[in-house]
């Protein structure tokens, strides 16, 4: 009966808020404010000079391969060795460990890492081999070059493998892998500018070098966060450099105080949770068969399950992971600790967990459709779907040729229009407001203007107004329809008032 059905679609929904109460205690358990606080305040040590400084120092400022030197042996070195208090006092450094800010502690060594790519690896039109010798080409990983070069005697001149594992990098001018030619900065603030000065002198940045990475780690026992930090420095074939930087604040040490313990137990109600729909589902498959995949509320629960399963695959990933590798990459702290393979699964961890939870709360949906708003909404979005799907493909038509055009003719002018992703991105900002008119205007006074206008003319104007009229009259013709129907059928609010 039509009671009975609410009664167990109440009955559900309680469970399910139960369920959704212990995973956000879970997810908002593994993030706090700290982290952007940490984040902020390296952001502001490693990537902004400050206001006594040559601002040409900075790393976002780095310009050409000259930069970069004055960069590594000015304001990173600064940042690395905190040896001094603010009165100039020397300070007491206990194993000879750094503390960036006083607070976090420097985890064995920086590792400084770049990748090269052969010569003659580009082709030369024949008008110029008389002018030009050498062509190095834009990064690949077959023109990778692994051979020996330089002095040839210590490990930043060699070729090192990296573990397949690795995670590759994805720069602003190509995917670069997880091997190359590296070296780790010493303990010594003093030693660590000689090997740097020695390294300059003896062009360890050639005209094949792509790509340097800069990476190092820290630990803050205040607030048991690991901040992991990865500066890039793209050299392009076109000359010049680009700058990049990753900074992620994550709790590796996952249990150490009683809330983190209380953090444990959901974590295992969560499996227990997920481990009862499995079954729950598992049954409602075989006794529906073909019947269970029509619905689309089923298809969300299964999508749900999925990336729960998946999260928790992470999670015991994860954890496993951190303990076996821990003491093995604290042993020796003259070395680089590669805590960035940890931090990019629990990076991975964190966004499975955000997707799920996301999921999550759409699902709520599922029980509240019993209400008639909800019903007359759900109704209106089905009714109007096939009008909705004719005018996508009208309105993505005009949408991409917009984009085709935007690149073509803007496309070495403007950054906003630099690649094809961008321009699509751009038309949006452009439909929501957000746009700089004169960019295009200084690029091509007239095809600028002209491109502008009629694409907020027909996008905005005509094709957003026929979306929302579709939606309108579907709408109003579904409350029409209600209207003339008067429903007997039971609420949920009824149950609750019984």
């Amino acid at each position: 009966s039509r009671e009975l059905e609410l009664k167990t679609t109440l009955r559900e929904l309680v469970i399910y808020i139960v369920f959704l109460t212990d995973l956000c205690l879970l997810t908002f358990g593994m993030v706090s404010t700290d982290m952007y606080y940490l984040n902020k305040a390296m952001s502001q040590l490693f990537l902004e000079p400050s206001s006594s400084e040559d601002n040409r120092s900075g790393f976002g400022s780095i310009g050409s391969r000259a930069d970069f030197w004055r960069f590594a042996e000015g304001p990173l070195l600064d940042g690395l060795y905190w040896d001094k208090w603010y009165n100039n006092m020397t300070l007491t450094l206990q194993n000879n460990n750094s503390h960036i800010y006083y607070e976090n502690l420097l985890l064995g060594g920086a590792q400084i890492r770049q990748l090269k790519v052969r010569n003659n690896t580009c082709s030369i039109y024949p008008y110029f081999h008389t002018f030009l010798e050498d062509c190095y080409s834009e990064y690949r990983y077959r023109a990778e070059d692994r051979s020996d070069f330089g002095l040839r005697n210590e490990s930043e001149w060699k070729y090192t493998s990296a573990s397949s594992l690795s995670p590759w990098y994805w720069g602003s001018m190509g995917l670069y892998s997880s091997g190359g030619y590296m070296f780790t900065l010493p303990k010594s603030k003093q030693e660590s500018v000689e090997k740097l000065v020695f390294l300059r002198q003896n062009s360890w940045l050639t005209r094949g070098t792509r790509v340097v990475f800069i990476d190092f780690s820290t630990y803050n026992a205040n607030i048991n966060l690991f901040c992991i930090i990865k500066l890039v420095v793209e050299f392009p074939a076109t000359g010049g450099a680009l700058t990049s930087s990753h900074i992620y604040s994550v709790k590796l040490l996952r249990y150490v105080t009683y809330y983190d313990y209380f953090l444990a137990s959901c974590e295992i109600a969560f499996c227990l949770f997920i481990i009862t729909f499995i079954i729950q589902e598992a049954i409602k498959i075989v006794k529906l068969k073909k019947e269970y995949f029509r619905s689309a509320w089923n298809w969300l629960d299964l999508l749900l399950l999925l990336v729960s399963i998946l999260a928790i695959a992470f999670n015991i990933y994860r954890t496993v992971e951190v303990s076996l590798l821990m003491e093995e990459l604290l042993s020796d702290a003259h070395v680089y600790p590669d805590f960035y393979f940890l931090a990019f699964w629990q990076v991975l961890y964190n966004n499975m967990i955000a997707v799920n939870i996301f999921f999550a709360w759409i699902k709520i949906f599922k029980y509240v459709s019993f209400n008639k708003t909800m019903t007359q909404l759900s109704s209106t979005l089905s009714r109007c779907a096939k009008d909705i799907t004719g005018f996508a493909i009208m309105f993505f038509i005009i949408f991409f040729a917009y984009a085709q055009l935007g690149y073509l003719v803007f496309g070495s002018q403007v950054e906003e229009f630099s690649t094809f992703q961008n321009c699509i991105f751009t038309q949006f900002r452009i439909v929501l407001g957000d746009f700089n008119f004169e960019t295009i205007e200084a690029a091509n006074r007239i095809l600028g203007p002209i491109y502008f206008i009629t694409f907020v003319f027909f996008v905005f104007f005509i094709l957003l107004n026929m979306f929302l009229a579709i939606i309108n009259d579907t709408y109003s013709e579904v409350k029409a329809d209600f209207e003339a129907i008067p429903s007997q059928e039971l609420q949920i609010g009824d149950l609750f008032r019984q």
